[in-house]
């Protein structure tokens, strides 16, 4: 079993995700790795970020590029955050989120976990 996934082939996969018409929701995205509830994708949105909010908890990991990731329970809700290159985001299922004004090199590992609706806090 391989256990590795090269960034070059990741990139490749998106392309043929999209030629093939596999992308999840047409979006520029290819799933690599599925194991359980986990599922690690390569997101490389161009131009506008259109995904909707999910049923998992997400984690996205920068791989290029720059901009601001937008986070609320709503639109009215929205908070905002710069990243960059190794940053870690943390978004909650359900949540509406988004990458704005970011950069053409912009690219990220999303890493999807858990049941539907995502885990539950717990309190110390």
């Amino acid at each position: 079993m391989e256990h590795v996934t090269p960034l070059t082939d990741a990139h490749q996969a998106i392309d043929d995700a999209l030629a093939s018409g596999t992308a999840p929701l047409g979006l520029p995205a290819a799933l690599l790795r599925e194991h359980g509830t986990l599922k690690l994708y390569l997101y490389k949105p161009r131009g506008e970020d259109r995904q909707p909010p999910h049923e998992q908890d997400e984690v996205y990991v920068v791989i290029s590029g720059s901009g601001t990731f937008a986070s609320g329970e709503s639109e009215d809700t929205l908070s905002r955050a710069t990243f960059g290159p190794g940053d870690a985001i943390f978004t909650p299922a359900g949540s509406v989120h988004r990458f704005e004004d970011f950069s053409d090199d912009f690219a990220t590992w999303v890493i999807m976990y858990g049941a539907d609706g995502g885990e539950r806090h717990k309190h110390a």
